[in-house]
């Protein structure tokens, strides 16, 4: 059976990872992995030949090998505790969890646990941030890479009670919307379906046609075509004037090359947002 990942750093948002992977669990009945992922820390090895001798040289090499040596140890024995409070806290509030450490680069460690992977959850920050309109440095990485949807989770996590998807009639908020519609963690929770209206034909009609697929199929759905010159700032104040709890949408429909120059609204999203956001491809 396929697994909820929840990535856990010791960072000030673990605990809303937690809440966040005990909601998802209990909506879908999915078993929990906890992972902890320890990449390799920068070593702190300089070549010192032309300002110290040589003696002196290898034996201050010899003490930042040890250091980095304890460095690590301490890191994983940081990792184990942090799995064993994490599965205490889940077992506590009716979810078991298996606990799985791994070392390396965390967006590849993700995507070799993939095809067992039913959702990943993981903080906006990691241990390396703590301002509010800034995403860890592995987010946009991993929502480019992984196929599986992923849960945002920013400094608050609550169970919502209303969601919005970001519709706009293109091949990956169809998918979005296509994954919503065969999964039950949303089915009864009402859903805000916008759309920013642009300067093109047709735009009701393809709301309309989404909005038909999943009252067909059991959810309470309010379509809206709203108005605005900027599309990530224009749904972000529909989220906060109708104090909507989730946002759930597909991710980067463009190329690096062309985000480069015209920018992305997918990762504008992912910084502004203070709710969780859930990226589907």
């Amino acid at each position: 059976m396929k697994q909820i990942i929840a990535c856990i750093d010791g960072s000030p948002l673990t605990e809303q990872v937690l809440n966040a992977t005990e909601w998802l669990a209990k909506k879908t009945e999915a078993p929990v992995t906890l992972l902890h992922a320890l990449e390799k820390a920068n070593s702190q090895t300089h070549d010192l030949s032309g300002t110290i001798g040589f003696s002196s040289r290898e034996h201050l090499l010899s003490e930042l090998t040890e250091l980095d040596e304890k460095r690590a140890k301490l890191a994983l024995e940081h990792g184990r505790l942090l799995l064993d409070g994490a599965q205490a806290h889940l077992q506590q509030n009716g979810v078991s969890a298996t606990p799985l450490q791994r070392h390396g680069d965390f967006v590849a460690t993700l995507s070799d646990l993939e095809q067992d992977a039913r959702a990943f959850i993981v903080g906006k920050q990691g241990t390396e941030h703590c301002q509010q309109h800034v995403i860890g440095s592995n987010l946009e990485h991993a929502a480019r890479t992984l196929s599986q949807p992923i849960l945002v989770i920013p400094s608050e996590f609550s169970a919502p009670s209303s969601f919005m998807v970001a519709f706009d009639g293109r091949e990956t908020s169809i998918k979005a919307l296509e994954k919503i519609a065969n999964s039950p963690l949303l089915k009864d929770i009402p859903c805000h379906l916008v759309m920013v209206k642009r300067d093109k034909s047709g735009q009701q009609e393809t709301l309309d046609k989404a909005k038909s697929k999943l009252v067909d199929l059991g959810f309470n759905v309010t379509g809206h075509l709203i108005e605005g010159e900027n599309i990530q700032s224009t749904l972000l104040s529909f989220q906060q004037q109708h104090k909507i709890d989730l946002i759930a949408m597909g991710a980067y429909a463009h190329s690096k090359v062309r985000q480069f120059f015209v920018g992305s609204n997918t990762t504008k999203m992912l910084t502004e947002s203070t709710v969780p956001v859930l990226i589907l491809r």
